[in-house]
């Protein structure tokens, strides 16, 4: 009876527009004070608050969430767009292309999908606009383009992924390069194939002016520079994620202050921002342990696990069914709050039908990945409509054709796990 009457508080809470965090506290309270009374909520309450949000390993979160502010706040994204727009503009289809790859060096270094579609929907848009590039691809390119944020280290998603199932978070963010890389190739090959099937929706520049090119490489070597250290001390093992994160923040810090463009304001406006984002992940991951220490004492995932273990299915059906129940849960909920709901009681689920938990955070990383694109609540596409103005109808049939190439790539990374197992085995 408690479970229901938990979850059921859980619901409506969200249902009411009540913030994750406190919906996930409130109902977890209510959950513990009716199973256990006072003294079981203090004392879970003083273990959460305390123990769990001082965890060192969290220190992860707020490190690259700095770091992503110092480079987006830095104005480099126009630089990317600019530079991949001079290399590939004059291929059909060349400047969506470069705006894939521009999202792609900026995945690298800000770790959010929807800070990096704001930064493309201002940087790209304006320019696609002006080459000819019909609103719907223009912003379909946009938004799609900025999920990739999700996957490619530093993932927000994978670390707290990480956190939440206390895998490797330094294997699970080097696992993301492989199916990262598939991705890009993925909505690239889309780019072209449209371009070859109605070139007139897809232009391309006439001229191709390689000095220029070759200058605008001047411009972004900051990002690949921040790359290098980053993945390179990721996948060396030389630096824990939290190090890393560390040493990312104040190279790119340096970086920024010796190219001079980082100002006072935005120096604390870097911080500030630091601050309020790692303040909302911490809440939010408290809020779902103690739902999770709530859930635990009903027995409620074992009693799951023993029930799905009765029915007698095989591994791979549960598989396909958690996938399933993902992509729909994509398309109603937050992210954040998907991993944090469900993915304590889905991982102890695979763990016990023997999948590897790096390659099942790489899955549940695409299918959120996914939601981000998809109606009714895709965040991107409403992030990227408020910023170009493009009515959000026609951002969902712009990012259409990419739909379909993430279900592709979804298929081939539950086909062929190595697809992210690969480097993170190199890491042993």
């Amino acid at each position: 009876m408690e479970i229901f009457i938990g979850v059921a508080a859980l619901i409506l809470l969200i249902v009411l527009e009540m913030p994750i965090a406190f919906a996930l506290m409130t109902s977890a309270v209510l959950g513990l004070w009716i199973t256990g009374g006072g003294p079981l909520v203090t004392s879970f309450l003083g273990d959460v608050l305390h123990e769990e949000s001082a965890n060192y390993v969290l220190l992860t979160v707020p490190m690259f969430v700095l770091m992503s502010q110092f480079m987006a706040k830095s104005g480099m994204a126009r630089d990317i767009v600019v530079c991949c727009d001079l290399w590939l503009g004059r291929i059909r289809g060349g400047l969506a292309v470069a705006c894939v790859m521009a999202s792609a060096f900026m995945a690298a270094v800000i770790g959010s999908s929807t800070a990096s579609t704001a930064t493309m929907s201002t940087a790209a848009y304006p320019t696609m606009r002006e080459v000819g590039y019909s609103d719907r691809l223009s912003v379909g390119v946009i938004a799609i383009s900025g999920t990739l944020a999700i996957m490619i280290p530093p993932s927000i998603i994978l670390i707290i992924y990480g956190i939440l199932t206390e895998v490797s978070i330094g294997k699970l963010l080097i696992a993301g390069v492989g199916p990262g890389l598939l991705t890009i190739v993925g909505y690239i090959t889309a780019i072209l194939v449209m371009g070859a099937m109605n070139p007139d929706s897809v232009p391309a520049r006439p001229n191709f002016d390689r000095p220029a090119a070759v200058a605008s490489i001047r411009t972004v070597w900051p990002v690949f520079l921040l790359m290098t250290i980053v993945i390179g001390a990721l996948y060396s093992g030389i630096a824990t994620p939290t190090e890393v994160g560390a040493i990312g923040s104040l190279s790119a810090l340096i970086i920024v202050l010796v190219m001079k463009r980082l100002q006072g304001d935005e120096f604390l406006n870097s911080l500030t921002e630091t601050v309020r984002t790692t303040v909302m992940i911490i809440a939010i991951i408290s809020g779902a342990l103690m739902f999770g220490y709530f859930l635990t004492l009903t027995q409620a995932t074992q009693n799951l696990l023993d029930a799905i273990r009765d029915a007698g299915m095989q591994p791979w059906t549960v598989m396909i069914i958690l996938v399933f129940v993902y992509l729909i849960l994509g398309m109603l909920m937050d992210q954040l709050a998907i991993l944090v709901l469900t993915v304590p009681v889905t991982f102890a689920l695979i763990s016990q039908l023997g999948f590897d938990g790096i390659w099942y955070g790489i899955i549940i990383t695409k299918t959120v990945e996914i939601g981000l694109v998809t109606p009714p609540l895709g965040l991107n596409i409403f992030v990227a409509s408020s910023l170009t103005k493009v009515p959000v109808g026609e951002c969902f049939k712009g990012v259409a054709p990419f739909i379909l190439v993430e279900i592709i790539i979804l298929a081939l990374l539950l086909t062929f796990p190595q697809i992210s197992l690969f480097l993170p085995g190199l890491m042993d």
